[in-house]
């Protein structure tokens, strides 16, 4: 039984750990591609473990595009790549399935609240024109939604009727993996 609370604990936190550093990747990367699409510059992406992300662009092209582009392509990647692996490889498609939860999640608080306190890209957004119901509707949107993709997820992390019993190599496989991000990201430290 202690081994199995030990996988348990190292799936729910290479998990959370890959969920978050993954968020703020396909966060940026939507920056990135709204700044492409615009033809406006990015001079700089903060991508580090040890870092909150930004992303830095001229935006004196479409800085709408460019600002949209995080949190809309930080929702719908993942749960592109969560419905993907709902059709080709269903046995750890529950571990996406929380990734694009959380990443629902994430997005849909940042902007619904950031619209009240006027932060990060939902203060960008509302200095360039954005109405603030729209930052709150993507939030109202969103929130419910990734809830809604958790629901259910507990027993595959080992939680309820498991007790503690969760698939072993999709722990070491998450635990690698975060890892991998984690030294990738401190290598390459795109500050």
């Amino acid at each position: 039984m202690k081994s199995a609370r030990f996988y348990q604990i190292v799936l729910v936190a290479s998990t959370l750990g890959l969920s978050w550093l993954g968020m703020q990747a396909v966060h940026e990367l939507g920056h990135v591609l709204g700044a492409l699409a615009g033809g406006v510059r990015v001079e700089r992406v903060v991508l580090h473990p040890l870092a909150i992300s930004r992303t830095d662009a001229s935006h004196d092209r479409h800085p709408m595009l460019v600002i949209w582009g995080g949190p809309v392509v930080g929702v719908l990647l993942p749960l592109g790549a969560y419905g993907l692996a709902r059709m080709t490889y269903r046995r750890w498609a529950y571990l996406l399935r929380f990734f694009a939860g959380f990443c629902l999640v994430s997005n849909g608080v940042y902007l619904a609240v950031g619209s009240f306190e006027g932060v990060g890209d939902a203060g960008d957004l509302l200095r360039y024109g954005a109405p603030r119901w729209t930052l709150i509707a993507f939030g109202f949107a969103a929130v419910p939604a990734g809830l809604a993709l958790w629901h259910g997820l507990g027993p595959q992390f080992g939680l309820g009727g498991a007790r503690g019993e969760v698939d072993r190599r999709a722990a070491a496989g998450s635990l690698v993996l975060l890892v991998i991000v984690v030294v990738v990201e401190s290598l390459i430290d795109l500050r």
